[in-house]
């Protein structure tokens, strides 16, 4: 009787584990497997990179769409408040301010200031949420957080957009929707960064984060020509259809988005296990060389079961976290993570985080980085409106210049980051030489359409960047850093704490914007380039680490040959 009742008991366990992992798997996935084994039996295909390229082509469409509803709002200010004699009004009876939208329709130095205070309310909002958002995603399904966010995103890009239809003039409605929108954006970047890096091993990730990262851009261009499509004509539908488009998007991410390679089966490969081993061996030798005495036993080839299989192929190794290849330890080596699921999943406190080397100063640095980038994204569009003769839906169109820049900035900054092993040192330089750019653009800008354009280009690439690298790669990284042993879960609070400190200089940088642009834009470039230079002031003790890192590993490099 005891005999069967434990066999009794095992089966429904592991019945009970069976369909909760198999839970995990998105309504898409199992319809498409269904429809291949039904009607393709025969066909074989390598699905784990499959699972690679969707998991690639659905983060990148979802945060691009993400971006692509915060654009608006920067296009749609030119016309909100704008300058209404120059303009013909439909009758002469018309008040000054006939062309202005209530409650925007005061004075040059109140517009601005309120308009200043929308993008506060969103980048505040998100900044503050950000923190939060972190320590949720780490301890909910991924596939759900990012829905609902995109989901919710997508409602209040509506509600802005309809209160042009309801004819709604208060400013707390306009404020309250904006604060709302930035605390379910936050969804967004913890949520697509862990997901990518589940999937992802380090061996290039500067040029695929770099590559990827490329959404930030594209999103802010569709979102600003989707905008001044409508901006002129009716500007509700320049916040409508972006949400539709976001809530579109997060419904299909819903369906298809694997958040896991073990969701499916699929384990680490061997090209990411022999990465992850090759970083151990690294931070061992240098011990070793310390203390001038150096051991390594010979690998163990052993080979991990992978097959189409995928539950009962988890169920067996999952209490395996962070598989290794097989070493002798020396005296002073590292201990190999605890194989216990349970010690190496635990969700890492904020202050914990704080502590993994670089996350500070990278934090900082980003601060300073994204307040001149949403400087920009919030602010070009008026700016090319007032200092130029363009309407708002060619200064609109202008500003994506900036983007297309910040998408090349980004694929740099990850090549020379990946050939160098220098993030720090590869920030350093583009902020150098961000600075003159933003004068020179500043002064010469007006000079001829082409010259704002080259200028553009380049301030683009040298502003984004930084921002860029920061926030995909060295994030990914820091989430990731020996110092966690093997922690997975760290990188979601990791990435939330360097992009919300990110954001919050996201929200002073267009909130100071909105005040300071009512004295002088040229004060508004000032305020850039000092942010600028202070982001490279923060990144110094780092550069010196690295350029030592780097002459040791040279002098290493002289002494094997």
């Amino acid at each position: 009787m005891c005999f069967i009742y434990r066999r009794t008991s095992k089966f429904f366990r592991k019945s009970i584990k069976m369909s909760l992992l198999y839970s995990e798997v998105p309504w898409g996935i199992r319809f498409l497997q269904k429809l291949t084994d039904k009607c393709c039996p025969r066909l074989h295909f390598n699905r784990e990179i499959c699972y690679r390229a969707s998991v690639v082509f659905l983060t990148y469409i979802a945060y691009m769409c993400y971006h692509l509803s915060r654009k608006p709002i920067s296009v749609v200010k030119a016309v909100l408040h704008r300058n209404c004699t120059q303009l013909t009004p439909p009758s002469p009876d018309e008040p000054k301010n006939w062309c202005d939208w209530e409650p925007f329709d005061g004075s040059d130095a109140t517009a601005s200031q309120m308009l200043g205070e929308l993008d506060s309310a969103f980048l505040f909002c998100y900044a503050i949420a950000m923190f939060i958002s972190g320590f949720i995603a780490e301890r909910v399904n991924l596939r759900y957080f990012l829905s609902i966010g995109m989901l919710m995103s997508g409602v209040f890009s509506y509600l802005f957009g309809i209160a042009k239809s309801y004819n709604i003039h208060s400013l707390s409605y306009y404020i309250f929707v904006q604060a709302m929108a930035g605390i379910f954006q936050t969804t967004g970047w913890p949520g697509v960064v862990t997901v990518m890096s589940n999937w992802f091993g380090k061996s290039k990730r500067g040029l695929i984060f770099g590559l990827w990262n490329s959404h930030t851009s594209i999103g802010n261009i569709l979102g600003s020509l989707i905008a001044a499509a409508y901006v002129e004509t009716d500007w509700a539908l320049s916040f409508i259809m972006p949400g539709l488009i976001v809530g579109l998007a997060g419904f299909i991410l819903f369906l298809f988005l694997v958040v896991s390679p073990s969701d499916v089966g699929c384990t680490m490969t061997n090209n990411e296990r022999i990465d992850r081993t090759k970083r151990y061996r690294q931070m061992d030798d240098q011990v070793a060389n310390d203390s001038s005495s150096v051991e390594v036993s010979d690998v163990d080839d052993t080979e991990i079961l992978i097959g189409e299989q995928a539950i009962e192929s988890r169920l067996r190794y999952s209490a395996i976290q962070n598989v290794e290849i097989q070493r002798q330890p020396t005296e002073r080596s590292h201990l190999l993570p605890n194989s216990s699921s349970e010690s190496s999943e635990q969700a890492i406190g904020f202050l914990d985080a704080c502590y993994i080397p670089g996350v500070v100063e990278f934090s900082l640095a980003l601060f300073f980085s994204k307040l001149v980038s949403y400087t920009f994204l919030y602010w070009l569009p008026l700016y090319v409106n007032a200092s130029t003769t363009m309407s708002a839906t060619l200064s609109a169109d202008l500003s994506t210049l900036f983007d297309v820049g910040g998408i090349a900035g980004a694929i740099i900054a990850g090549i020379l980051s990946d050939k160098s092993e220098m993030p720090a040192t590869t920030c350093s330089v583009m902020l150098v030489l961000a600075a003159p750019m933003m004068f020179l653009y500043q002064q010469f800008s007006t000079v001829s359409l082409g010259v704002n354009m080259i200028l553009l280009i380049i301030v683009g690439l040298l502003v984004n960047g930084p921002y860029a690298l920061i926030t995909t790669a060295v994030s990914a990284e820091l989430g990731t850093h020996h110092s966690l042993e093997g922690n997975s879960k760290a990188l979601a609070t990791v990435t939330a704490i360097i992009d919300g400190t990110g954001s919050i200089g996201a929200a002073v940088g267009p909130l100071l914007a909105g005040f300071v642009s009512s004295y002088s834009w040229r004060n508004v470039f000032i305020m850039l380039m000092i942010a600028d230079i202070l982001a490279l002031f923060l990144l110094i003790r780092l550069v010196k680490h690295e350029i030592v890192r780097y002459r040791n590993s040279r002098r290493a490099d002289i002494r094997i040959e």
